[in-house]
């Protein structure tokens, strides 16, 4: 079967396409090379391109993406802009173009196409009013020209209403003559698109062997840089179930297969502020081109010891809805973790939804020890939750690492002595011991044993500086 699309407002149709071809791949052979390889997991951004899609409002907008994560498959229905398409048919330079050229923004050249794809997308988000420097904080210059870079970022206009490449104007956002098309086949692989769980269920019946796909991020990496190949890959993408958001009196459900871009959305519309280790987690989760694709679902899904959504949740005491054919069970998020990456996951079985209680703990704080601040893999992730009574007291202590240990883990023995006790330096001193023994560190290229041990003693003791600085501020 075949894959077609809109690219560059032009419609596309490929036919028997391996379902592991990246949409970079399949650009950069079809000639259309603005696109670069840079590094092949989407930490550098040269490959960017632009989804035109629609926001959790409904509102057309321009989301910029890592075409060397994205499957070519799971492009069918869409509409894809690449660099070739920013500048007008004439050849004239879109406002973007012409400022990196009148402020010197591009240096040898390499990463400047990526840099344009998410300048144009940031040109266009809907009710830009001040420039959003983590925009572009995807796109890494190698000759160190951020400086003019941020100038044009700091100096484009705003789009005119009469702009036809805005992105109201490019509808329609999913090219609609284009039939469904559930399942790809190229010769022995299959890439699956169900749209409802039950066609999931389905299809992990008819192949066993099948491997889930969300965002991609993950494990689009392996297909890239270890050759991995799965004989069936089923796109999470487009399940309806997966992607709501509810704000119930009790509890938060997050949907697992909401993109975190659009997660972050819906946590400011529907209750700012009472998700404070969110809110502070995901700008800090590797860069938005990938939060444009990345889930919670597949964060946790893939039971990595260092990622980062695992310590903010377990701090918030969440829980997660696993389903299968069979139905449908809730796990508290600390018993789901079983292993190095194991989990409670069953043959046949996902993660649907994220289940957060209300309400959330007063204090709260993730920090992120890593070699640089923004896109880029954490060292030692620490989350933490506090609640105190009248007097001053300790309610209720979550204390939560990444990096530390074969799995995410809650310094549980810590939390439990600390309740009823004053929230003073000499309660967190005492508790310093509880806290590093939650941890079993080993040493790699991020950091040693030491060094980790080193840290989850410092971030406990600077939650408590932070929180002690908090409370007197509200009084």
């Amino acid at each position: 079967m075949s894959v077609r699309f809109l690219l560059n407002g032009e419609r596309v149709h490929v036919g028997d396409v391996d379902p592991h071809t990246t949409l970079l791949g399949w650009l950069r052979e079809r000639g259309l090379t603005g696109s670069k390889e840079g590094c092949a997991e989407g930490e550098c951004g040269a490959c960017a391109v632009a989804l035109l899609r629609r926001g959790p409002d409904g509102t057309p907008r321009y989301d910029a993406v890592n075409s060397c994560l994205v499957p070519l498959p799971s492009l069918d229905g869409q509409n894809v802009w690449t660099v070739e398409g920013v500048a007008e048919p004439d050849g004239s330079l879109h406002p973007v173009q012409a400022a990196l050229v009148e402020r010197g923004g591009s240096q040898c050249g390499y990463c400047t196409p990526g840099f344009v794809v998410s300048l144009f997308c940031e040109y266009y988000r809907p009710g830009r009013v001040e420039p959003d420097p983590e925009s572009i904080s995807g796109n890494l210059c190698r000759c160190t020209g951020y400086r003019p870079i941020l100038d044009v970022l700091k100096a484009i206009p705003a789009a005119a209403p009469e702009d036809p490449r805005r992105p109201e104007r490019r509808l329609p956002v999913v090219a609609s003559d284009t039939e469904s098309r559930l399942e790809h086949v190229a010769g022995a692989r299959r890439f699956l698109l169900p749209e409802r769980l039950e066609a999931v269920f389905e299809a992990l019946e008819r192949f066993p062997e099948a491997t889930l796909i969300a965002g991609g991020t993950d494990l689009m990496v392996y297909v890239n840089q270890r050759a991995a190949r799965y004989p069936v890959l089923v796109s999470l993408q487009g399940v309806t179930e997966l992607r709501r958001c509810e704000a119930a009196p009790h509890e938060l459900v997050l949907g697992a297969g909401l993109p975190l871009s659009e997660l972050e959305a819906e946590l400011a519309e529907r209750c700012r502020g009472e998700l404070g280790l969110l809110e502070q987690l995901l700008p800090l989760f590797s860069s938005r081109l990938i939060r444009n694709r990345a889930t919670l679902g597949g964060n946790l899904g893939t039971a990595s010891p260092i990622g980062d959504s695992p310590p903010a949740l377990l701090a918030l005491d969440a829980e997660l809805t696993l389903v299968s054919r069979g139905g449908a069970r809730r796990v508290p998020l600390i018993e789901f973790f079983t292993g190095y990456r194991e989990s409670l996951l069953r043959a046949g079985e996902l993660i649907v939804s994220v289940h957060v209680p209300r309400p959330a703990p007063r204090f709260q704080r993730f920090y992120k020890v890593s070699k640089r601040v923004l896109d880029d893999i954490s060292t030692v992730a620490a989350a933490f939750g506090l609640d105190l009574d009248a007097a001053g007291r300790v309610e209720r202590l979550r204390i939560a690492f990444g990096g530390v240990a074969a799995t995410p883990v809650r310094a549980l023995a810590a939390e439990s002595a600390a309740r009823g006790l004053p929230w003073d330096r000499a309660t967190v001193e005492g508790l310093l011991d509880a806290v590093s023994a939650a941890a079993t560190p080993i040493t790699d290229h991020r950091g040693s044993a030491e060094y980790r041990r080193a840290m989850v003693r410092r971030l406990f003791q600077k939650f408590f500086a932070d929180t002690a600085l908090a409370a007197e501020a509200a009084e």
